[in-house]
């Protein structure tokens, strides 16, 4: 009986600290400034937001697939690209191209957006990244080829790396090197970007495993992983792969980002939260505040303009019933109407 009074006690200690945790890890700077309900049936996943032309895009799949724009200040709606069904769309500054990872990849005018033409590709466009540097699109896909290198001012296909995995988020240090993030193989490929060669993979083994989200402080050569199993966000080193520090994020995340004006990195989860991580410093890192947005919120974008972070979601019913015998249960359908976006700001 004692044991179990002691258990007890240490266990409600244990919850009451959790507890105090969250709530003091919930208050911070940041909240939920603007929940913008733009509706829409079909599937979703990234976004995206281009800070110079001030545009949102949002990819849509299902019966009517399409790219749905938004005005990236009022998040009123500013057109469509109809019949379109991809994962994402980026945009150069260069050249104001825009791809959409669609099959084939889709090339559009992004001021204007009219199609201008497809790109055939080979593998399964996921992901992508726009690189400034030399003004090429990076296509990622979990399926060989995991990188199409698509030159933006003409569309014209570069080549393709073998990663030597899935590739899930990349980002640039601006200097020629691209690092992703490899989901199923725990680590992170280092590019050359001018002989598109791997020349390294940094291990996240035990301290991050299924990344799905990057992001880069490329002034400090600091990289961010947020990682699904351990739920870390784990910081290294982008020169060497040096593990600086873990740092504990929430279950589900799909997306990462990094704001050098104030030295945050970002994590977006699943269950509805937003995790922010502090650069104090080069080598001293804090998680400053756990952000609560929407359940399935889990990829976001930085509006570089205005320090905002956009998520998306939508709202769903109860999951169908019963569960099959050895399997886990569905999601249920989605709730008309229900999808948003959702901004956060100070």
């Amino acid at each position: 009986m004692q044991r179990w009074i002691t258990g007890f006690a240490v266990t409600t200690l244990m919850f009451v600290s959790a507890v105090s945790a969250q709530a003091e890890s919930s208050s911070g700077p940041y909240k939920v400034t603007k929940t913008a309900k733009v509706g829409g049936a079909g599937g979703f996943d990234y976004v995206y937001a281009d800070a110079a032309g001030r545009k949102l895009y949002v990819a849509r799949t299902g019966p009517t697939p399409r790219i749905n724009v938004f005005n990236l200040d009022t998040l009123e709606p500013a057109g469509e690209i109809p019949n379109v069904g991809a994962h994402g769309a980026v945009v150069s500054t260069k050249s104001n191209h825009g791809f959409a990872s669609s099959k084939p990849i889709t090339m559009f005018d992004a001021k204007t957006l009219a199609p201008i033409k497809t790109i055939e590709v080979e593998g399964n466009p996921d992901g992508l990244l726009y690189d400034a540097v030399n003004d090429r699109v990076y296509v990622l896909s979990h399926r060989a080829p995991n990188a199409t290198v698509i030159n933006a001012a003409d569309g014209s296909i570069v080549g393709t790396i073998d990663l030597g995995g899935a590739p899930e988020q990349a980002v640039s240090d601006g200097k020629g090197h691209i690092y992703v993030d490899i989901e199923d193989k725990d680590n992170i490929a280092v590019v050359d970007a001018k002989t598109m060669a791997v020349t390294a993979h940094y291990d996240l083994t035990g301290k991050g495993g299924t990344c799905a989200g990057l992001a880069m402080d490329v002034k400090n050569r600091i990289l961010f992983a947020s990682c699904r199993n351990p739920q870390n966000m784990v910081i290294l080193n982008a020169d060497d792969g040096t593990i600086i520090t873990t740092l504990p994020i929430g279950q589900g995340t799909d997306g990462a980002a990094f704001n050098p004006a104030t030295m945050e990195a970002f994590s977006s989860q699943g269950d509805g939260t937003l995790t922010v991580i502090k650069e104090n410093s080069p080598t001293t890192f804090a998680v400053e505040q756990n952000v609560e947005t929407m359940k399935g919120a889990k990829t976001l974008t930085l509006d570089s303009k205005t320090n905002r972070i956009l998520l998306i979601a939508a709202e769903f019913g109860a999951p169908p019933t019963p569960v099959p015998a050895g399997g886990r249960p569905g999601r249920g359908p989605m709730i008309p109407d229900s999808f948003s976006i959702v901004v956060v700001g100070k």
